[in-house]
Parts: structure tokens; C-alpha cells; sequence
């Protein structure tokens, strides 16, 4: 009897490993990637569970080297640590970030390195599909040090997506993503709210253009807007009552990250247009990725968590001002994203 016991015991054990230790060779891709009829393939599924940690420190370490001979690429450097942890971002520790950069900066290449890491493309073509236009060089107004009521032009790399909400403008938030919602039928969260003040100044993260602009009973007033790669459609929900939008914009229209796209609000969650449904003002921010346009609208929509990307976001924060006349917010400083921007608007 006390052999039979001890042989549970040591099961109870085996099982207890296995479940709890990452399987790095497991291959993600394999499970995540289907096919359309013509034979293409593309990401079904992913999450994105990076760390703020690790996207702060490998988004500074491509800062720095941009302009000197060993420039490296922070996508690059997430998706190899991804690879090596088999996604399991709980086991990430910043020295293993310090020794890539190292042998990155001694000469190695990322092919070399990656060759044999399976999954590597996989999570390379997942964090490009996020993170692939969040860096790069933009001509930014700033105030004129020599005299303050002008402003000059400065060009710089880094950063050139803003935080949904204004500067200067208090918010909170938490990790809210898949959380229970049962209005109308019950549902994940796919997204990240963000509480603030009504009337607060929501600005657009990314470049694109607005697909979609007005009432539904769930969010509100909202609004969506599509990158101009086409992978990711930001959407802002449960904006103002009675004045929910920049009054200047309308579906079609293309709009520059860090614009006044609209106002914070509580609407939504009732069949009755412009009603405050919510209890508290908020907003709910959502980025869903676009890897086929069959994806754009089905029943597998596929929504990541934002929360590590807002944290990331509020180094940058577009600052605003209001015109008397017609009471609506525009941004300060105007910006031009190199090779991006100017393209699109024909400058």
C-alpha cells in the first residue's frame, strides 16, 4: 500500500512539472497559422503579453543606435527573447536583453542567431504586426528657445505614435482585458479602459484613416481608424455625450497620430442614441490586428491586450489647446512622419 502511495506522490509531482514549466520547443506557429482557399496563410491567433519592462528597454536600445554602424531592431530583439522563452514572458529577465545587444553590437547577426529558433518568424510577424510603425523619424514642431511665441522644426527618431489621451490630461487605468461583460450577451473585454475626466481631449494613437465614425448601443459613440499598413484598426468607444467627435472629421477622412479625434464620455451600453449608459466616464481603447481582411469582421476577430502598450505610450502625449470660438481641441505641435506622412498628403 505505501508503495502504491508513494508512486501517486511521485506522479502528483511529474504532472505538477509539466503543467507549471513552458514547453520551449512547443511551436505556437503550427497551431496559430491557417490557410484561405487561394493557399495563403496567415496568424489566426496570438496574444501579446510583452512586458513594459522589456518594450521600454529594447524600444531605447534601437533609439540609441539608430545612426551609429550597428543599428538594432527592437522587434527583432522581442521576438528572439519570445523564441528563447517559448512565449512565456514570465521567465524574461533584463540581462538576457543586455547579453542579445552585446553580441549584436560585437558583430553577430540576427539570422545567425535566430537559424535555429523555429518560432522566431512567427512571434517576428506577430510584434511587427503590433509594434512594426512605432518607431521612426519624424519632423516635429517645438517651441522656439530664442523666441517663445514661434515655433521651429526639429527631426528626430523614435516614438511617433501618442497615447489616446492628451497631455496634461489625468487617467488610470488597469489590466481589464478578457474580463466578464454581459450588456447585451456575455463577452470578453477586449480592450483596456481608461477613466478620466468627461470632455477630456482623445487623441488618435496611429496615422490612418477613420473606417468607422458614430452610435452603436455597445460603444457608444465611436470611433475606429485603420493604420495605413492596414494590420491594426484602433478603436475609441463611450466618447461625449452630445458632443462626442473633433467636429471637423468624418468617415474617410485621414487623420495624423496625436490629433484631436474626440472627447471622453460615459455612452453607450443602451438602445437610445446619444444616452450616457455607462456609470463612469471612460475610455475604452482597443487595437485589433488585421493579419487577412477576412478577419476585419467574423466571429474570431482577433484583439490583443493593450494595457503594456498604453504604459509604453505615455512617453508620448500630444499637447492640446482650445479654440474659444468653436470650443474644440487641436493639437499644438505638428508633425510629419519622414517618408510616411508626407506621401499620404501629398506635402
Amino acid at each position: 500500500m505505501k508503495k502504491w502511495i508513494k508512486i501517486a506522490v511521485l506522479l502528483t509531482i511529474v504532472i505538477s512539472l509539466a503543467v507549471s514549466v513552458p514547453f520551449i520547443d512547443s511551436d505556437p506557429q503550427s497551431q496559430y497559422v491557417t490557410a484561405t482557399p487561394d493557399g495563403k496563410k496567415f496568424i489566426k491567433w496570438m496574444e501579446f503579453n510583452v512586458p513594459y519592462s522589456a518594450l521600454s528597454k529594447a524600444m531605447n536600445i534601437d533609439i540609441k543606435s539608430f545612426g551609429t554602424a550597428t543599428k538594432i531592431d527592437w522587434i527583432e530583439m522581442l521576438a528572439y527573447l519570445a523564441a528563447k522563452y517559448g512565449g512565456n514572458w514570465k521567465l524574461y529577465k533584463s540581462k538576457d536583453m543586455d547579453k542579445l545587444t552585446e553580441r549584436l553590437n560585437k558583430g553577430e547577426q540576427m539570422t545567425e542567431l535566430t537559424k535555429n529558433m523555429k518560432n522566431f518568424n512567427y512571434f517576428y510577424e506577430c510584434y511587427n504586426a503590433v509594434l512594426g510603425e512605432f518607431l521612426g523619424e519624424t519632423e516635429m514642431e517645438t517651441p522656439n528657445p530664442m523666441k517663445s511665441d514661434t515655433k521651429i522644426v526639429k527631426r528626430n527618431y523614435g516614438l511617433k505614435v501618442f497615447s489616446p489621451f492628451a497631455k496634461n490630461y489625468y487617467y488610470s487605468h488597469s489590466d481589464d482585458f478578457g474580463n466578464r461583460r454581459t450588456f447585451g450577451f456575455t463577452r470578453g473585454h477586449m480592450g483596456n479602459d481608461l477613466v478620466g475626466s468627461v470632455g477630456t481631449p482623445i487623441v488618435a494613437v496611429e496615422s490612418g484613416i477613420i473606417e468607422v465614425m458614430g452610435w452603436n448601443m455597445y460603444g457608444g459613440w465611436r470611433i475606429g481608424i485603420r493604420s495605413f499598413d492596414r494590420k491594426r484598426y484602433y478603436y475609441y468607444a463611450h466618447l461625449r455625450k452630445g458632443h462626442p467627435f473633433q467636429s471637423t472629421l468624418k468617415e474617410g477622412d485621414t487623420v495624423k497620430a496625436g490629433d484631436v479625434i474626440g472627447y471622453l464620455g460615459m455612452t453607450g451600453y443602451s438602445t437610445k442614441e446619444d444616452t450616457n449608459g455607462m456609470k463612469v466616464p471612460h475610455l475604452h481603447f482597443g487595437m485589433q490586428l488585421i493579419f487577412d481582411e477576412s478577419q476585419k469582421e467574423c466571429n474570431n476577430e482577433l484583439w490583443i491586450d493593450v494595457y503594456q502598450i498604453i504604459n509604453l505610450l505615455e512617453k508620448s502625449r500630444s499637447a492640446v489647446s482650445k479654440n474659444q470660438e468653436t470650443k474644440e481641441y487641436n493639437r499644438v505641435y505638428d508633425f510629419n512622419e519622414v517618408n510616411v506622412i508626407k506621401q499620404t498628403f501629398g506635402e
